[in-house]
């Protein structure tokens, strides 16, 4: 814990730094470089899903106008894995790489590539590469997948205290219930993109990347060369939601094939492949057990998860990730197993293994709330704990307690009369849930950069990116908290793999990250300053350095003499002053981090036109020290969006027979629009700063808001119509049916 007091600009409300850029459309995405002499590859996708490619005839394809080369699984050259203990969550191509051999895992694998002179060119080439497969039978469901194979357990993912199958056996009260979350897959405005080229055997990528540290490190082992000479950009990313935390096979493929026809290459990934190569959020099967004594205490709870992964990597979606401490319980299991189906490899999606995991903890909360006839709202209460009991450790700040008051209140929640259907306005059945949120808090390595130069102004560094979150906002106010500058005077840059070392946007641990880095470097500056305002020559020479003072901009000396460190740079005739700074990830065994919340929701259900709407939504989140209330809020709202589409229209569908996707597309992926927004979303940010976990008290945003709200949703129609849905999403078709 630092003793340093921030000012007033930690919390504020400030406009995004770089919303001018966006507005005028100066802010370049990485399909934006238009480079000399640029080709564009486009690719050729599998139309099986399981199989063996038998032949690839290109004579057609080659004829076409503009076509340089075109690459395949016999025409590519020889690359190098990743390691099995590089750390990461997807290897390329999920272990493989793209046209390593003529195996077929999933549909909408790579199977060629076609570079060609333009867009158009490559695209129309493509279309006439014909490819001959052996097809073999696909599992293309999780249903299917749990008939045909036995889930493989990963107990290094679970967790067990006391014994919670005989527990619930002798309890009073308990209730059993399995919960079923779809496929879903990000679909963020910006299409996954690479632009690639070599210049004298150094690799620079622009890349839709949440991570570009990470990509270039694994570009850097996959090419065989330092990551010294690999230089990954991603100044502005239009949104990820996870799915550019890794590097998929579109970003090998295009450097790859740049560095063979021996000029850049762009490769955009069209929309309907990003459901198939560039990672999902998977399927899950949840089969939750609650039991309770007479006085609503849980004395048993047990969380067994399922979830589909790829033929040739594994991914575990940790549903039980909240359940193990959330409440208090003293017999508790949570385990997670995958099986194997054909399809690309999962990777994380917004709050990873939380989001469907709450669904199912928070709709059996409601259920086994229901069992003992008692109030939702109150149930929670009285399993509170302030213990991570899944560590034996304190939370090191929680303010649930205050997160189910002031929600409840702002809400209403005291007006809710039990039965189901027993509020109505008019026409429509009101239906009112509840569910709390979670997620962890998490602080890895950073380094930084901030520079004082000469012309007044501040620049700062780090190889961290802005995924729309607002990250160069909070960097300009960490800046500005520590010289006193406006944001007007500090200029950022992100994105860039040649900044000082920084962390993937993800995991809601950007800004607990970056600004005790920054902050840490602003003071460095501030010290380089001070040594220079005291040597020879300097504003303030025969001083101790340690005896200046600088706020506002300007150094002063305590007896009246102050200067400002533009003239002190400029007497000297130096262009900046300096600071770098490094600062460690947490690790602490004193306490347990994470942040906590609370969504009540409204739905309205017009049985006679089927009409279900989400009509009203407060969330009240305790994520420690809020940085800007304007980006904070927006996080959480749209956090809340995201997770209605989850509660009521997102399923990734594929034809059980053949294995393809059905809706990938944006026409019948569904997800929500302006209008099924509810009328009222009212966001409470509790803004206790936790000063245990980072100097600024705060932990991550970007997560927690989607996780709960699904649930919340799910108990709100319970308590509107008296259907308890367990599988998302909550499609008309299910509450018509008697």
């Amino acid at each position: 814990m630092s003793d340093y007091k921030h000012g007033k600009i930690i919390g504020a409300s400030r406009s995004r730094i770089d919303g001018p850029k966006k507005l005028r459309g100066d802010a370049p995405y990485a399909a934006d470089h238009h480079l000399p002499n640029m080709a564009h590859a486009y690719g050729v996708f599998s139309t099986v899903a399981s199989g063996r490619i038998t032949g690839i005839d290109l004579s057609e394809a080659r004829a076409m106008p503009g076509v340089i080369d075109i690459f395949h699984h016999d025409h590519f050259p020889s690359l190098y894995r990743t390691p099995s203990t590089f750390k990461q969550e997807n290897k390329v191509d999920e272990t493989r790489l793209p046209f390593e051999d003529a195996k077929v895992h999933y549909p909408g694998q790579f199977v060629a590539l076609v570079v060609a002179d333009t867009f158009a060119n490559a695209r129309d080439a493509s279309y006439r590469v014909r490819v001959d497969y052996e097809e073999d039978e696909a599992i293309a469901t999780l249903a299917q997948a749990m008939e045909r194979g036995e889930p493989t357990p990963h107990a290094d993912s679970g967790h067990t205290r006391g014994d919670p199958d005989s527990a619930w056996s002798d309890a009073p009260h308990r209730i059993e219930s399995t919960y079923v979350t779809p496929m879903e897959t990000h679909n963020p405005m910006e299409m996954h993109a690479s632009t690639a080229y070599w210049d004298k055997g150094d690799l620079v990528l622009y890349e839709a990347s949440q991570g570009v540290v990470f990509a270039r490190n694994v570009m850097a082992k996959v090419f065989g060369i330092p990551p010294e000479r690999v230089d990954v950009r991603s100044p502005f990313i239009g949104s990820g939601f996870g799915s550019k935390l890794w590097i998929w096979p579109h970003a090998v493929a295009a450097a790859a094939a740049a560095r063979e026809v021996g000029r850049p290459v762009q490769l955009v990934v069209p929309r309907e492949e990003m459901f198939t190569t560039t990672g999902h959020r998977p399927p899950t099967h949840q089969t939750l057990r609650l039991a309770t004594d007479a006085n609503g205490k849980l004395q048993a709870l047990s969380h067994d998860g399922i979830n589909t992964t790829s033929m040739v990597n594994t991914y575990v979606e940790k549903t039980g990730s909240c359940t193990k401490s959330l409440y208090a319980c003293p017999n508790l299991r949570v385990s997670h197993a995958t099986l194997p189906a054909n399809h690309g490899t999962p990777t994380s999606m917004r709050a990873p293994g939380a989001a469907p995991g709450l669904f199912a903890l928070e709709s059996a909360m409601d259920e086994m709330a229901e069992a003992i006839d008692m109030d939702p709202l109150e149930f929670r209460r009285a399993n509170y704990t302030e213990t991570d009991e899944s560590l034996d450790l304190p939370f090191s700040s929680i303010h649930l307690m205050e997160a189910f008051d002031r929600g409840a209140e702002k809400f209403g929640w005291s007006k809710r009369t039990p039965e189901p259907g027993s509020m109505r306005d008019s026409d429509e059945i009101i239906g009112w849930g509840m569910a709390a949120c979670n997620w962890e808090a998490l602080k890895m390595d950073c380094d930084a950069r901030v520079s004082l130069r000469a012309d007044g102004t501040a620049f700062a560094s780090c190889a961290t990116q802005d995924i729309g979150t607002g990250t160069y906002t909070i960097v300009a106010q960490a800046v500005s908290d520590i010289t006193g500058l406006p944001l007007d005077r500090i200029e950022v840059e992100l994105g860039d793999s040649s900044y000082p070392s920084g962390p993937v946007s993800g995991g809601s641990w950007a800004t607990a990250t970056t600004l005790p880095a920054i902050a840490q470097a602003a003071r460095n500056a501030i010290d380089a300053l001070k040594t220079y305002a005291t040597g020879d020559g300097g504003a303030f020479s025969g001083s101790e350095a340690d005896t200046l003072t600088f706020a506002d901009g300007t150094l002063s000396d305590g007896n009246g003499k102050s200067v400002d460190y533009a003239e002190v740079l400029n007497q000297l005739k130096l262009a900046n002053a300096d600071g770098e700074a490094h600062t460690p990830a947490a690790t602490n065994d004193e306490y347990s981090f994470r942040s906590f919340g609370a969504h009540f929701v409204e739905i309205r259900w017009d049985p006679g036109i089927s009409n279900l709407r989400v009509s009203r939504v407060v969330s009240a989140i305790d994520v420690g020290q809020v940085i800007n209330q304007t980006t904070a809020a927006n996080q959480v709202e749209g956090a809340i969006a995201m997770g209605i589409g989850m509660a009521l229209f997102e399923n990734t569908e594929y034809d059980s027979r053949s294995g393809r996707p059905v809706n990938n597309n944006y026409a019948e992926y569904l997800v929500p629009v302006h209008a099924d927004q509810p009328e009222e979303v009212d966001v409470i940010l509790l803004d206790h700063p936790d000063y245990a976990f980072n100097e600024f008290g705060a932990r991550g945003i970007g997560e927690i808001g989607i996780t709960g709200l699904a649930a919340a949703v799910a108990n709100a129609v319970h308590h509107a119509t008296g259907k308890r849905i367990r599988e998302l999403p909550i499609t008309l078709d299910k509450l018509m049916v008697t």
